[in-house]
């Protein structure tokens, strides 16, 4: 015979598969745009040499990351600290990453964390499409940048539906 929880946690399971599969790739997106923050400047001479060794990209493409391979080249040799800023950026993607570990474990109860998510993914392209343009990185580039906002708020937008089904049959954690 099995007891309430033991029941509720049978009844849940398939609902609460689904939700840790939908973070558990969430998580690895913001992991690794975290991780990949840190070598921003070796990632972007390899990228650099490798669109020069290829050319199938656009003209335009290749032009741009040529020139941020430069810029972050040169920032790097006479002003190595302004790495320090997306060192930062990395760890906050890091940290962001920590935080969606509270619905992995209990979604009902941090539900708040995933409609908090889906606010940032909202507020990504309105990001890139206005402070880049400021900043002068071309309309291509701002698209790519707005696609994190769209992409990541689609297993959040999974994982949430999943945990208000698990809300309305009375599952509390």
């Amino acid at each position: 015979m099995y007891t309430a929880a033991q029941k509720e946690r049978m009844d849940c399971a398939p609902e609460l598969h689904k939700i840790r599969i939908w973070l558990a790739l969430f998580i690895a997106g913001l992991v690794l745009s975290g991780l990949t923050a840190f070598p921003l400047e070796h990632e972007i001479r390899w990228l650099a040499s490798f669109v020069a060794a290829h050319p199938v990209f656009p003209v335009g493409a290749t032009t741009w990351i040529e020139r941020v391979h430069t810029a972050l080249e040169d920032e790097g040799s006479r002003y190595p600290f302004l790495a320090y800023g997306t060192d930062w950026l990395a760890f906050a993607h890091l940290v962001l990453a920590v935080v969606f570990i509270g619905p992995l474990v209990a979604p009902v109860r941090n539900k708040w964390v995933l409609q908090f998510g889906l606010i940032a993914c909202a507020a990504v392209p309105l990001l890139a499409l206005i402070a880049g343009y400021f900043r002068g990185i071309p309309f291509g580039w701002r698209l790519i940048d707005c696609s994190f906002g769209v992409f990541g708020a689609i297993p959040l937008s999974f994982a949430l539906r999943f945990t208000n089904r698990l809300e309305q049959h009375g599952y509390s954690r």
